[in-house]
């Protein structure tokens, strides 16, 4: 069930009308909450509820015991981490392993190959994997007590508004609020009202008016030749996939905020960025805080020396990029990371040039031209296809007027547009003037003229870019 449905809204609307009688006793709370989230989640396929049910039932299980049998912890904590990134691995990269294997048997000599399986990828797989099993190292940590209570887990595991796609919500901090009373407040509703139409707004105007150029542009058998063409995609795609993935979140936030919860900021401006450290700090907030806390400190993080650093950041990375998908150019694209988090830490360039006149421009004018380097792979199908569109935006097609005039109609600029002035508008220094005074006045004008411009401005209707991780 698609956020930007009439599906959903019919959904919504049921949900949220029985939220007062639901949410004021807390068994019942926690009946209606997970059986509207496995109405959600099963609306796709009702045999992926199977999937989610036995994966957090082994976390349920494996935490309540480690807490029964402490001698044990480690051995339960093994199993838990094992059935779920088992499970991730054979739905997500089964085929994947199967189809590098097969392109290295001819060189080992081997005549034979492997059948794919081609099985289908269960949607939000990753996103639920992972809060799973943060619950369980949690509860091995001693960082939380594990619950008695399966639907007050499921509650929080299922819980329809992210468990598709985000945010990675922490056990630590969502299992108290399932547990106390809620009512939300007026400031709660107009709050979550804000954050649901900013979302709608820039999934369906912003990433869906983006799109059709985006995959244009890729799934054309002859690359362009413009180094300006491929510079104006790469920024196309850039506040598509930001439109897209902070518009779930702002919707997912805006939901939980009507139902009396708190989800955690997931993307604060990273196209303002004035370092790769600054980026990884607005981007994807929960999932990159979930790296640093699960696989960089276990690692090590930086306290085993600056090489050993530099290998566990790398290796953070990487693994973050090939989450992304079961595929090299993700893994590419975690590597161009990688390299600039460590370039920085050698050189400390953001710190020397924020020093100068104008230096926090030029900051995040660089990472920012970087960034969309790094899209590049993330975009693209292939390794091959990427190298030729980076070879085209450093080449010496320069303008090539023709091309770029493709991607002037004003209707297809009008998204890229307003992205490019709303961040202009937070990055001037001095901060412009916000107008707090008139906010009860200007907040429901621009509410209404962002639902208007979904109406009339939206772009085809896509699913969010993120389902398929």
């Amino acid at each position: 069930m698609l956020f930007n449905s009439l599906e959903f809204l019919a959904f919504l609307i049921i949900f949220l009308g029985l939220w007062p009688l639901l949410r004021r006793q807390r068994n019942r709370r926690w009946i209606g909450i997970v059986a509207a989230s496995f109405f959600f989640y099963g609306w796709w396929d009702w045999r992926f509820c199977f999937l989610l049910v036995g994966s957090g039932l082994v976390d349920f299980f494996a935490a309540g015991a480690m807490q029964r049998y402490p001698q044990r912890k480690k051995l339960l904590l093994l199993v838990s981490i094992a059935a779920n990134l088992g499970t991730l691995a054979t739905f997500k990269y089964l085929d994947f392993a199967i189809d590098n294997l097969n392109a290295l048997l001819p060189a080992l000599g081997i005549d034979s190959q492997l059948a794919p399986m081609r099985l289908m990828l269960p949607i939000g797989i990753s996103f639920y994997t992972f809060q799973s099993m943060s619950y369980t190292i949690d509860v091995y940590r001693g960082q939380i007590a594990p619950t008695r209570n399966v639907l007050h887990f499921f509650a929080y595991l299922a819980m329809f508004p992210q468990v598709v796609a985000g945010p990675v919500v922490r056990a630590s901090s969502m299992l108290d609020q399932l547990d106390a009373p809620v009512c939300p407040t007026e400031r709660d509703r107009w709050e979550g009202l804000q954050l649901m139409v900013r979302g709608f707004f820039k999934k369906m105007v912003i990433a869906d008016g983006l799109a059709p150029l985006v995959a244009a542009a890729f799934d054309n058998t002859t690359v362009v030749p413009s180094a300006a063409y491929w510079w104006i995609i790469m920024a196309m795609f850039a506040f598509q996939i930001y439109g897209d993935f902070s518009g779930y979140s702002d919707i997912a936030r805006g939901i939980a905020r009507w139902m009396g919860y708190d989800f955690p900021l997931n993307f604060n401006h990273p196209y303002l960025a004035t370092s790769f450290r600054d980026f990884w700090s607005r981007w994807h907030i929960s999932l990159s805080t979930w790296f640093r806390d699960y696989v960089y400190v276990p690692l090590g993080g930086s306290q085993r020396g600056v090489w050993r650093s530099h290998a566990n950041l790398w290796a953070t990375m990487l693994i973050s990029g090939l989450w992304h998908g079961a595929a090299w150019t993700f893994v590419g694209w975690g590597a161009v990371h990688a390299a600039c988090l460590s370039i920085e830490r050698i050189t400390h360039w953001p710190r020397r040039l924020l020093a100068l006149p104008g230096g926090r421009h030029a900051a995040a004018l660089v990472v920012f031209a970087t960034v969309l380097l790094g899209w590049v792979f993330f975009r693209a199908t292939s390794f091959a296809q990427a190298g030729t569109v980076l070879a085209m935006m450093f080449g010496t097609h320069g303008l090539n007027t023709a091309a770029v005039h493709q991607l002037l109609h004003w209707r297809d600029l009008v998204p890229l547009a307003i992205m490019l002035l709303y961040h202009g508008w937070l990055h001037f220094d001095p901060p412009l003037p916000r107008l707090h005074w008139a906010g009860p006045v200007l907040q429901p004008a621009a509410l209404a003229m962002l639902i208007w411009c979904c109406v009339y401005l939206r772009g085809p209707g896509n699913a969010f870019i993120y389902f398929q991780f």
